[in-house]
């Protein structure tokens, strides 16, 4: 492939953050209903937020999962880490049976749209 050709691929370094909630079978097994509406407040209320300051972008949303993109690896941990943070404060307040630890994992590498 020849540069500007229109078959050229554009590639950029991207970090990508996996998180998912730790024991999310229990949790939905214990209250359907009120594990949803507590995924729904952590999202609103503490993950999109943290991933808009950290310049990220939800790519994927699972059931109890989000891939993450981020442009920069110092992005997607300060985010990883901002949103643990909120979570341990959250946590505090929450009755241990129905507590949703958050972990994730960040790597980089090229992405291709």
């Amino acid at each position: 492939m020849q540069a500007g050709s229109p078959d050229r691929v554009e590639r950029r370094l991207a970090a990508i953050l996996a998180a998912d909630v730790a024991s999310y079978s229990r949790l939905m097994g214990r209250d359907e209903a009120g594990t949803l509406a507590r995924m729904r407040d952590l999202r609103r209320e503490l993950i999109d937020p943290k991933v808009a300051e950290h310049k990220g972008r939800i790519v994927k949303t699972t059931g109890d999962g989000l891939l993450i993109e981020f442009p920069s690896a110092v992005g997607a941990v300060a985010c990883a880490v901002a949103v643990q943070q909120g979570m341990g404060e959250r946590n505090s307040k929450t009755p241990e049976d129905l507590r949703s630890p958050l972990p994730g994992s960040a790597s980089g590498g090229l992405v291709a749209p």
